[in-house]
C-alpha cells in the first residue's frame, strides 16, 4: 500500500507574529501544528518548509526545493492568512509544470482571515489555468482530511506511472477489441511505455526452473491452500510458469504487465490461471488476454488497497437485487478466500480455451467493502467506471446451488452488491471484466486520479 509524500507550505503576508487589532496573531501556529499532525496520522509523509511564504523570492525558493525533490508527489499550500496572490502564482505554475499536484487548504475559522487567503489563491490559479484542488475545512473534520489524503494518493499514483513500463506477453487474447491500446496515447497521458515480449521466453524460462525452486515454494502453498497441488506434469508446469513469470517480470523491470494466455500459452504449455493468481497475491498489477485497460485498473487498485485485487467476468447481474457474480476463469489471489469457500485447487477445465490444461484456483471471496472499477476507451477517449460495492458470502445452505448456477462451479466466485444504478453500470461498462478492490477509501482516490490524468470518471 502506498504512502504519498507531500510538501507543506504555509503562506500569508501577516506573519512573524503580526497581530490583528484585537491583539491576536493573524497566523495561528496551533492550527498549523494540528493540521500537519492530522495529515501525518492519516498516512501522509510530510516535507515541511520552515518559512511562511509571502514574497516572490520566498515562493520561488520553497517550490523549487519541492519540485526538485523526486520523493514529493504534491504540495499542500496552507492558507495562514490573506496573501498577495501574484507573489505566489508564478512559482506555483512552475511547480505544477513538473506534473506534481497542487492542493490549497483553507482551515475553517473566522480569526486570521484564512478563507480569504485560500479563495484569492484559488481564484488566481483558476484564472491562469493551473490545475489544483481547493479544500476548505478543519483538521478535526474527517471529510476534510479524507479529501486531502485521497488527492495526495492519486498524485502518488500519477507520479509512479510516469516513466513506468508495462509488459505485454504475447498478443491480443480471444479476439478482444476493448482491451487494445495505443502506445502513443499511453505515453502522452500517463508517461507509460508499452513493451512486448513473446511468450516463448516464458516457456523457455519455465523449463529452466530448478526442482529446488519448486520445492522451496511448498511452504507458501501450504499456508495459502493447506497443501500443494497433486504432483503431475501438468501441475508442475503451472508452478513452473508462475516462477518463470515472476522471474521475467522482475528481470525486465516491468512495473505491471498483461499476458495473452489464450491462444498461446494455454495450448502450448499450461493455462495461466495459477500463475496469475499467485502474481496477484504478490501484489503485481496484471491482466489476461492482452487487456491493458484492465491491467492498469488492477495496478491502481493494488497500489491503493491493503488487500490483493481480483479481476473476473461480470458473469451475472441481477438488476432487481443489484447482485453481481464475479467469476474469474480460474485466477484469483488465494488470500481473498472467505470462511465458506477456502482456497483450493481445481483444473482450468475448458479444453476449447487451452488444450494443455493446468491448475486453477477455487474459492469464494471474503466479506468486505470495496469498489468495482475498470478503465476503458470510448471512441479513443479514456474513461473509468467506478462504483462502491459490498462483498458478501451466500448462506451456507445455498453455496452449492449458487456455485452451480454458472456451470463452472470450481472457478473462483465473488458475490457482490453494487451500490449504484445497475442500468447505468451496464451502459457504461466497457468490458466483461470487473476489477474488485477492497477498501472504502479506494473510490475517492480513483476519482481524483481520473481528475489528475484527464480520464473521464463515470461515478456510479
Amino acid at each position: 500500500m502506498i504512502q504519498p509524500t507531500v510538501g507543506f507550505i504555509v503562506y500569508g503576508v501577516h506573519k512573524n507574529g503580526l497581530k490583528d487589532p484585537m491583539g491576536t496573531p493573524f497566523i495561528d501556529n496551533a492550527i498549523i501544528e494540528r493540521s500537519k499532525n492530522a495529515l501525518s496520522a492519516a498516512g501522509l509523509k510530510i516535507v515541511e518548509h520552515d518559512v511562511i511564504v509571502a514574497s516572490k523570492e520566498e515562493a520561488k525558493s520553497a517550490l523549487k526545493a519541492l519540485k526538485s525533490n523526486d520523493a514529493v508527489d504534491a504540495v499542500i499550500l496552507f492558507s495562514g492568512t490573506w496573501v498577495w496572490a501574484a507573489h505566489l502564482v508564478g512559482a506555483i505554475r512552475d511547480f505544477a509544470a513538473s506534473g506534481k499536484a497542487v492542493l490549497l487548504w483553507a482551515h475553517d475559522g473566522s480569526q486570521g482571515w484564512r478563507p480569504v487567503g485560500g479563495l484569492v489563491m484559488h481564484g488566481g490559479l483558476l484564472e491562469i489555468g493551473v490545475p489544483h484542488k481547493f479544500v476548505y475545512g478543519s483538521a478535526d473534520d474527517c471529510a476534510t482530511i479524507e479529501a486531502i489524503v485521497s488527492y495526495s494518493r492519486a498524485a502518488h499514483l500519477k507520479n509512479i506511472l510516469n516513466m513506468a513500463t508495462v509488459g505485454v506477453f504475447g498478443g491480443r487474447g480471444m479476439g478482444q477489441t476493448c482491451g487494445a491500446s495505443d502506445p502513443s496515447q499511453w505515453m502522452r497521458m500517463f508517461g507509460v511505455d508499452i513493451d512486448s515480449r513473446d511468450t516463448a521466453q516464458l516457456i523457455q524460462t519455465a523449463e529452466r526452473i530448478s526442482p529446488l525452486k519448486i520445492f522451496e515454494l511448498e511452504p507458501r502453498l501450504n499456508k495459502l491452500f493447506g497443501a500443494p497441488p497433486e504432483k503431475s506434469i501438468v501441475n508442475e508446469k503451472s508452478i513452473r510458469l508462475y516462477l518463470a513469470l515472476k522471474q521475467v517480470v522482475e528481470a525486465e523491470k516491468f512495473d505491471f504487465y498483461t499476458i495473452q494466455s489464450f491462444p498461446g500459452l494455454s495450448d502450448d504449455y499450461a493455462a495461466t490461471c495459477f500463475a496469475q493468481s499467485m502474481m496477484l497475491e504478490d501484489g503485481h498489477g496484471t491482466s489476461t488476454l492482452g487487456d491493458l485497460n484492465t491491467a492498469l485498473t488492477v495496478f491502481l487498485l493494488a497500489k491503493l488497497s491493503k488487500e490483493p485485487v481480483y479481476y473476473g467476468d461480470l458473469q451475472h447481474i441481477n438488476k432487481r437485487t443489484k447482485e453481481i457474480k464475479i467469476i474469474g476463469d480460474g485466477a484469483c489471489p488465494p488470500s481473498l478466500a472467505g470462511k465458506l469457500g477456502p482456497a483450493g485447487f481445481a483444473t482450468h477445465g475448458i479444453p476449447t480455451e487451452g488444450k494443455a490444461g493446468g491448475v486453477s484456483v477455487k474459492l469464494i471471496c471474503k466479506v468486505g467493502e470495496g469498489v468495482l472499477a475498470r478503465l476503458g476507451r470510448v471512441n479513443g477517449i479514456f474513461q473509468m467506471a467506478i462504483t462502491r460495492c459490498s462483498i458478501f458470502e451466500p448462506p451456507a445452505d445455498q453455496i452449492d446451488r449458487r456455485l452451480n448456477e454458472c456451470g463452472i462451479p470450481f472457478w473462483p466466485h465473488g458475490f457482490v452488491t453494487a451500490h449504484c444504478d445497475i442500468d447505468a453500470l451496464i451502459q457504461n461498462w466497457t468490458n466483461e471484466y470487473a476489477c474488485l478492490g477492497y477498501g472504502v477509501d479506494l473510490y475517492p482516490a480513483l476519482r481524483d486520479f481520473c481528475e489528475l490524468t484527464g480520464i473521464k470518471p463515470i461515478l456510479l
